[in-house]
């Protein structure tokens, strides 16, 4: 039955691994947590829980929950992802073996290195470049789907449709984030006339909370699809009309044509799998820097005792944050579409090297500097692109009755992502993740635009499993480039602090991609700042989109975790 909301208790959560009474600083409001004897699906909103949590109360698999709660969450959360969109899913079976899917959005074959460079020879401004067809991949989340219920899927496919379009046509409650996302984001939302039309006013405001929806464009997409199966998004009338809605907001002549759906395919990849203390981590590799940055920020920093300094220490926080330079140092120079270009993922996931990494880490005092290392497998980094920051995203984690696990992260990348509009669904903005240069100082970046290309993401769907092979927490977050460090951060909270995973994901946030340190208004590490600053850091405060779900294996069964900063529930069988 439906869990409902975390209930949010307002507590300092106390470290029990310390042998003391220290107290751990908590970001926000900490949800008690629930344990359930069998199926569990975490995701950021309760309606998109409740129709995975649906799926395995008729007997899914934790695949069949996944793709239901994808589905439902286009209709609830159309400003964080959707079939528009695309994703990566990182599942697991009971014995341990890991699958990763990678669904995301592909440039258009015509596309050029110079996809982003105006008439002038200048980068296009990005709010320019995402109101318009230069920003619009092919989508991946029906085809990651489809591959996905293919090989691990129990129900059949219009089963899993069926909550989503419910919702879209009986209509669902507009929520306080979705109305705040409505009036920050309302060049994107109101964009096209068919979302004025369904978000906002005829005097033009955002519908107020509690208004109620009914999407019934997106209820006739999602029946089609439900009926003919996934190629009827990418073949044919439908997906005719996209690439020509698409072409029609390209201002290049080399734009999104129907045979880029045609020949869209999902890709199995290879899992990224390494161990940290007595733990084995498994993500998603590239076109994801998810994987591959998500350990480096650990390894890094396993040569320190997390534990004994606890999440309370100072010298915790300047870890975290030194861990990170160097993580997003390699992160940017060598992360892109190994379809396309040579990433030396063996050589950045090789222990040796980031122990060596670490290395540099000094407790007393900032780095001055940081460089990419050079991993084994290439001779030299490479430049750095240029891009705007990432945005938005969601996640959900589940476990089903037989054990078998699923972390799935889906995008439109920004709020509402393009802007545009077709059969009740946004379309994403994913390529401008893309870099806007292709070449510096006349070398290739990584991450330039190629046709046919994925760019990098910082998407990180994780998994952990324990000494016994099984699998004790599934885990991601929505935020961008934030995203992997807030799962670092989990992990820590959780393997090094003894964390329950709703305390870990609860803990502040601290952003130092680039040698800055962001932290939240109204951090509890806001009292830290003086003493960061001594160790030479520089801390500027800033709203931030942290979003984190999962769910954990406990003595007492498992159990969901949802962001109380969102507003996520765990939702059981």
């Amino acid at each position: 039955m439906m869990a409902g909301r975390l209930r949010h208790v307002f507590v300092l959560l106390a470290h029990s691994l310390l042998g003391a009474c220290a107290m751990v600083p908590a970001a926000v409001p900490v949800a008690a947590p629930h344990s359930y004897a069998r199926g569990v699906v975490s995701a950021a909103d309760p309606r998109a829980a409740e129709a995975g949590a649906a799926m395995l109360r008729q007997g899914g698999s934790a695949t069949d929950a996944a793709i239901a709660t994808m589905l439902a969450l286009t209709v609830v959360e159309p400003q964080s992802s959707g079939i528009g969109g695309g994703g990566f899913l990182v599942e697991a079976a009971a014995d341990g073996t890991v699958e990763t899917w990678d669904g995301r959005e592909t440039a258009p074959a015509a596309a050029t290195p110079e996809w982003f460079i105006g008439s002038d020879g200048k980068p296009v401004p990005f709010p320019q470049a995402v109101k318009s067809g230069l920003s619009i991949g092919v989508p991946g989340n029906l085809r990651l789907a489809a591959e996905a219920h293919q090989r691990h899927g129990k129900l059949g496919w219009a089963a899993l449709f069926r909550p989503a379009i419910t919702l879209a046509e009986k209509g669902f409650a507009v929520t306080p984030r979705l109305h705040d996302s409505l009036a920050s984001a309302q060049d994107r939302a109101a964009l096209s006339p068919a979302g004025a039309a369904l978000f906002y006013d005829a005097a033009g405001q955002p519908l107020p909370t509690g208004t109620v929806i009914r999407n019934r464009d997106l209820a006739h997409t999602l029946r089609r699809i439900a009926k003919e199966g996934p190629d009827s998004f990418y073949t044919g009338d439908m997906a005719d009309g996209l690439a020509q809605i698409v072409a029609g907001y390209t201002p290049v002549a080399n734009h999104m044509v129907a045979a880029d759906l045609a020949t869209y395919q999902a890709k199995p990849r290879n899992a990224l799998c390494g161990q940290y203390r007595q733990y084995r981590i498994c993500g998603m590799g590239p076109p994801s820097s998810g994987a591959t940055t998500v350990y480096a920020i650990l390894k890094q920093l396993e040569r320190f005792d997390l534990h004994a300094l606890g999440p309370q220490s100072v010298t915790s926080w300047h870890l975290f944050a030194e861990s990170q330079r160097l993580a997003y140092a390699d992160r940017d120079a060598y992360l892109g579409d190994t379809d396309f270009v040579s990433v030396p993922v063996a050589g950045l996931m090789a222990g040796d090297y980031l122990a060596a990494r670490g290395t540099q880490i000094d407790p007393a005092r900032r780095m001055a500097t940081v460089q990419p290392g050079i991993p084994v497998g290439i001779a030299q980094a490479g430049p750095q692109g240029l891009g705007p920051v990432e945005q938005g995203t969601t996640h959900f984690a589940i476990v089903d009755r037989e054990g078998a696990v699923a972390s799935y992260t889906s995008t439109v990348e920004g709020p509402f992502g393009s802007g545009l509009m077709i059969g009740g669904f946004f379309l994403n903005n994913e390529l401008t993740d893309f870099s806007f240069v292709p070449a510096r100082d006349g070398r290739p970046v990584a991450n330039r635009v190629q046709g046919g290309k994925r760019p990098r993401s910082s998407m990180a769907p994780t998994v952990v499993f324990g000494p016994d092979g099984k699998a004790v927490l599934v885990i991601g977050a929505a935020g961008g480039a934030t995203i992997p460090v807030q799962v670092a951060k989990a992990l820590i909270g959780v393997l090094d602090f003894g964390l329950s995973a709703q305390e870990a994901i609860a803990l502040p946030g601290l952003f130092d991609p680039d040698g800055t340190i962001m932290l939240e208004p109204n951090s509890p590490l806001l009292v830290m700042k003086p003493q960061l600053e001594a160790l030479g850091h520089a801390v500027v405060v800033r709203p931030m989109p942290f979003k984190a779900n999962a769910v954990q294996h406990t003595p007492g069964g498992w159990t969901g975790a949802a962001d109380p900063r969102s507003e996520g529930a765990a939702v059981s069988e």
